[in-house]
């Protein structure tokens, strides 16, 4: 199984190493022929207007979206859940994916010294908690379509799934725990 990850920004090696402990090739993304042969694509954080102008320059924009149509599943972090949703409702100019039905909102709980770590619920993991980091992070206002995966203890939606698509607002890869990457590579196995 190889996995691509977009290496444009954010913690992208980090991603990487997780992929290869569970036995995955992974493989640094920045130009559209590295996108060919992969049977997943991970997008994580950073900042999102940058990425996504990145994205654009180096034409990877209409690949992905085209990965996706295709049924290459496809995993956003934080910057990486913003560039994949249909609508963002603070006004900023990011041109996103327009893939995945989620309104979200970008930095929702503040900035960088606001950031936080949560004991999330995620059912599809498993009864024990998972360790959630959030990092100047978005949330999801409304998930027209598909499931809510997480929730804060408050109610608001921290990772959700439509189909292939998978979306977290919260840093899977700085953690030491690797359910959520297990769980996006049995996306990508067809288990789940």
């Amino acid at each position: 199984m190889k996995i691509g990850v977009l290496a444009s920004q954010g913690a992208f090696a980090e991603h990487i190493t997780i992929l290869k402990e569970l036995g995955a090739e992974a493989v640094p993304v920045r130009l559209p022929k590295e996108l060919e042969g992969i049977d997943g694509l991970i997008i994580p954080g950073g900042e999102s207007t940058t990425i996504s102008k990145l994205m654009l320059a180096y034409k990877l924009s209409d690949e992905i979206r085209s990965l996706a149509k295709k049924g290459i599943p496809i995993w956003g972090t934080c910057a990486g859940m913003i560039l994949i949703a249909k609508e963002i409702t603070d006004g900023t100019k990011v041109e996103t994916l327009g893939l995945m039905d989620i309104r979200v909102k970008r930095n929702a709980f503040g900035r960088q010294t606001e950031s936080f770590e949560a004991k999330l619920t995620i059912p599809a993991l498993g009864k024990k908690s998972f360790p959630g980091v959030f990092i100047r992070a978005p949330l999801i206002e409304q998930v027209k379509s598909g499931e809510i995966l997480a929730r804060l203890k408050d109610g608001t939606i921290v990772a959700a799934r439509e189909g292939k698509l998978l979306v977290s607002a919260f840093h899977p890869e700085l953690t030491d725990d690797p359910r959520f990457h297990q769980y996006f590579l049995d996306i990508v196995g067809g288990l789940t």
